[in-house]
Parts: structure tokens; sequence; C-alpha cells
């Protein structure tokens, strides 16, 4: 069949597998670029592994360091007629590239909350990866959770405390308009925090702990975003703020329960063109911003970059460094975003943008191009008027 894509939004009903394949080998081939050290993680385990940092930390465990990988994540997979999604493409092509590498690569296709998956991942730990892990990588952006109730806890985009008014962006005009949101209740604040929280990051390490399936020196690490000031009203101040100031809470509790300062962190990366982060309101508009201002300090970094540095740099320094970290504890790789002058450039744009402007002062096309291209297709390396098949050769696991 031929897929084309299928945008509404901030929603992509579509992937293209062979641009998905291409995205992974793009990523591989960073990484390889940049050789393959010894000295880090042998066995990990990333919960979230099937696109943006998730799939990069993957990547970078795999082709960087050497290591047997468990994947866990949640998407849909193809038919004889319809797409997958892309992060089911996107697993798929990575576990090909490590197999033929000779890498252990195991994917487990489930409810990355449930504690059955738990369960599950930890079987497959011990008789498929060869040992417990000593890198827990969460990497979880979701839109609900169901609790052990039964309830579901949704995420929830909102202010808290007063409204919210805003400069966003219409994708599908293309055309700027203003947003404006309700303060988030109590309800739906606590909801967000128990789906984008540190909860179940907790549950992961204790669940790993108590089935012998985590290494006596093993790290864990979570992925956060502060931000600039332009997006704290709907973001840091906001109902996703404050999920992940208990993200970086937990951080704390897990380095006290596994007895080491190093043990558990959180890492602050720039932001990203993703699935979650164009859900947000103001976002993709800082986001066209940001690329242009970046780009042209040649600083822009995509994802595979972004954890590359990580690995390399804070997690697993050379010669055995102790982590660099700021004032609250946190690994910072969002500096180069966030640099008073990168800044400053932001806010002068974003005071002058209208709609007759926004293509000229912004990237915008380079977003929309960047959000298309998350999905497999907008690459000039593929005929997407040529016939695919939907269907890949791709069995998970699964709980």
């Amino acid at each position: 069949m031929i897929i084309e894509p299928r945008i509404w939004g901030f929603i992509c009903t579509t992937a293209h597998p062979a641009g998905c394949a291409a995205n992974v080998r793009d990523a591989i081939a960073r990484t390889r670029a940049l050789g393959t050290r010894d000295d880090g993680p042998q066995r990990v385990l990333v919960i979230g592994a099937s696109s943006g940092y998730g799939l990069a930390a993957r990547i970078t465990s795999a082709f960087g360091f050497g290591a047997a990988t468990l994947g866990v994540f949640r998407e849909k997979p193809p038919k004889a007629r319809k797409s997958g999604s892309a992060g089911w493409y996107n697993a798929a092509a990575f576990e090909q590239a490590a197999r033929a590498a000779g890498l252990p690569a195991v994917s487990l296709e489930a409810d990355a909350f449930a504690p059955a998956t738990k369960a599950r991942a930890i079987e497959l730990i011990k008789h498929e990866l060869g040992g417990p892990v000593d890198l827990v990588v969460y990497s979880l952006a979701a839109p609900a959770r169901t609790l052990a109730d039964g309830s579901t806890a949704h995420t929830v985009l909102k202010p808290i405390g007063e409204p919210f008014h805003g400069l966003t962006i219409d994708t599908d005009s293309d055309r700027l308009h203003e947003v404006a949101l309700e303060p988030a209740s109590e309800h739906e604040v606590a909801d967000t925090v128990r789906v984008m929280g540190g909860e179940d990051w907790r549950y992961w390490i204790e669940a790993l702990a108590n089935g012998d399936a985590l290494a006596p020196h093993a790290r864990t690490v979570a992925f956060s975003y502060l931000g600039p000031e332009l997006t704290w009203p709907i973001y840091r101040h906001g109902t996703i703020g404050r999920a992940k100031e208990h993200l970086e809470h937990t951080a704390s509790v897990l380095r006290k329960m596994l007895g080491r300062p190093d043990a558990a962190r959180v890492a602050l990366l720039k932001s990203l063109v993703t699935q979650a982060s164009a859900a947000i309101p103001v976002i993709p508009l800082y986001l066209a911003v940001v690329r242009k201002v970046l780009a042209e300090r040649g600083q822009r970094e995509c994802a595979i970059d972004q954890q590359n540095r990580l690995f390399r740099d804070f997690l697993y320094p050379p010669g055995g460094r102790a982590l660099v970290v700021d004032e609250a504890g946190r690994l910072r790789l969002d500096e180069r975003e966030l640099a008073p002058a990168v800044q400053r450039a932001c806010r002068e744009i974003w005071s002058r943008i209208d709609n007759d402007n926004l293509s000229g002062l912004t990237d915008y096309a380079g977003y929309k191009r960047a959000f298309a291209r998350l999905h497999g297709f907008a690459r000039e390396d593929i005929d997407y008027a040529a016939d695919v098949d939907p269907l890949v050769d791709f069995a998970p696991f699964t709980a």
C-alpha cells in the first residue's frame, strides 16, 4: 500500500515503516561515529523505549556502549492494510539493527504502569538479557494511567492557580491564535502527578530490586524538562511542572533507597519536537523560535545527540569523574538552550511574531518537517509514492 501522512493538529495517525527505519539507522550512525566505549552500562532497561529520548537512550546504550537492552513500550501494531505507529516501526528497526550487530535486544510491548509488565520484565531480564540490569532509563510521557483500583488517571495540560492566556500555533491552518485555559482542579493536578510524576518510576526500581533484577551498582535516570520563562505559566508552573517536581523528589527517595549518591538522577533535557511536546499549548511556537536561534549558533541538538552527551559526559564520564549536577541535584543538558543570550534572542523574536512574519522569524517550516519526520515522513531518501508493506518482521514479548 501507499502510506501517506495523515496529520491533524498534534496527532498523526499513520507512519511509514521505511522512513522510521531510516531515522533509526541515522541515529545509530551518529552514535557509531563517536566510537564504542566499554566503560559504561552492560545491561540496560529503557521504560518508554520506542520514540524520542527513550529510543535515543536505547540506541546510545547499545551502539555507544555495546549494552544488551530491554525496551518497554506501548505501541500500535500494523495490520495488512493499515500502518502501525511510528514507535512500533522504530522498535522493530532498532531490534533488527542490534541483532545484526550481535547485540542482545529484547522488546516488551505492554502497559508500563501495570504490575504484570514489571513482573514480565523481570523474567525477561533474567532469562533473555543474561543478568540484572545496571542502568534503568525512565522515559514515559503518557496521556493516562490505569490505577490499582481500576480507575484511570489522565494527564491534564493546564495552569495552576489562575487562568492562562498566551500565543500558540494552529498547525492545521499555520496561523497564530490566542489560547485561553482555565486553571486545573486539585483532582486534575493530582491525576497528572500520578501519570507523569515519579511514583511509577519508584515502583519499577522497587520491583526490580525485590526481584533480583537490579545490579548492586545499578543507576537509574529519568528525563525531565525545565524550559524558559516564556513557557513556565503553562509548563513548569502548571500541572506538568507539578508532576516534574514530584519526579525530582522521587530521585532523592531512590538515592536513599539504593544507598548511593549517584544511584538516581533526573536529567533536564532540551526541548524537542515530539508527539508529547506538540500537544502542549505554546510549546510548538516556542520550538519554532528556539530551533532557529540554536541553529544560527550551531548548537541545535537532536535526541540522539543529547543522549550521547548524557551518557558520555554525564552518566559515564571518561576517567570515572564524579557526576556534575546543579544545586537541586539534577543533570543539566539544557544549558545551551537556556543560555542567557539564546533566551534573549528568543524573547526578542517572540515580541515581534505575527502571522505575516511567522515563517521568516522562526523555523516553523523546520518544526513541521521535524514533526512529520517523527512518523517516517519528510525524508528525501524515501519514495513515498511507492508501495510499501505495513507489516514488518517484529514480534515483541507481551505481558
